[in-house]
This record gives structure tokens, sequence and C-alpha cells, in this order.
């Protein structure tokens, strides 16, 4: 088994590349903006102001997709719905379909009042029983969302804002795709 990359005495969590593993703790906020009927755009940046991410997409095709880039408007990940099911995410590096790109699935959990929970899949994950990640998000009372590893929480933040606490060593561009998930299944 690999040993983790360590950040400043952390083990680094990355998927769309060490680049976004900061060694430093980040808080980031999520703007969804929709423009017309269709198009729907997506803006990550910190409390000062300072773009970090894009996503854009719109709902005229079969499916769902949102392609994340970085400021300078690389494609960095691909999130896109499975056809039909309306359940189940997959997201591809860079602006990839092809599956040997694929990173990760994201699949809706059942029905929960109040809260929307995502089951997050690993490309590698032999048990497709057991998930690598869960992220929750609750609409009331206190509205917040969370990303979970285990039991240890990776990322939380307020969902009135979409605001979130990004720890040292842990990939925000990785936490930013999940949240835009699940504001795209609520």
């Amino acid at each position: 088994m690999a040993v983790p990359q360590m950040v400043y005495g952390v083990p680094m969590i990355s998927f769309a590349g060490d680049g976004f593993c900061l060694p430093y703790p980040l808080d980031l906020i999520v703007n969804r903006k929709q423009h017309g009927l269709s198009n729907i755009h997506y803006q990550v940046s910190d409390g000062k102001g300072n773009l970090y991410l894009l996503a854009d997409g719109s709902y005229t095709t079969l499916f769902r997709k949102r392609v994340l880039r970085n400021s300078a408007g690389f494609p960095i990940l691909t999130i896109r719905e499975k056809a039909i099911t309306g359940k189940k995410w997959m997201v591809q590096r860079g602006e990839s379909s092809e599956k040997s790109q694929l990173l990760f699935t994201v699949q809706r959990s059942r029905f929960q009042p109040m809260k929307t929970r995502l089951e997050v899949f690993l490309v590698g994950n032999i048990d497709k029983d057991i998930s690598n990640f869960t992220v929750v998000g609750s609409n009331y009372p206190s509205q917040y969302i969370r990303v979970y590893k285990g039991d240890t929480i990776l990322a939380e933040g307020q969902k009135e804002s979409f605001r979130v606490s990004i720890p040292s060593g842990v990939d925000y561009a990785f936490i930013a795709a999940l949240i835009i998930i699940l504001v795209e299944c609520e």
C-alpha cells in the first residue's frame, strides 16, 4: 500500500492534482448563477473575491454535464450525470469522457427527510457497498454541508451561501466538485 504524500505533516488527499492541495486551510465560497433557462455557471472564490475555479454547463443535453476549470479557464474535471438514472454522477480528469480518465463516481443514497446524502466511490474501490467518502447536506434547521472520509470530517460549511472550510492538504477542486454535485441533486 502506498504511503500518502504529506503536506506539513498532514496526509494529502489529491484527485485533480497536487496543485489543488494547499499547505494551509482555505475558506471558499461556491456561487451558482443561472443564465437563461438552461445555462448554469459556478464560481469558486475566497472571501476576498480571488477566483479559484469556474464550472459551466447546461441542461440541453440528455444528461447534465459540468466542466470544472481553473481560474485561467483550463479544464480540470468533468462532472457528468449518468443518463436515465439521475442518481449517479461520474467525474473524469480534464474534459474527457474516456473510461480510463474516470476518477470517481458519486451516487445519491436512499431518501432521507431534510438531508441529501451522497456516496463517493473511487475507481479502485473493490467493495462497491462501502463508499470512500460521504457528502451530507442538511436542509433544516442548520443547513450545513459536510464531506466525510469515514467518521472524519474533511470539509464543512454553511449551505445558505455555500461557504466551505477546507483543511490543508485536501484537494479543493475535489471538494468543489462534490458541492456542485450536491447542489445539482437537490
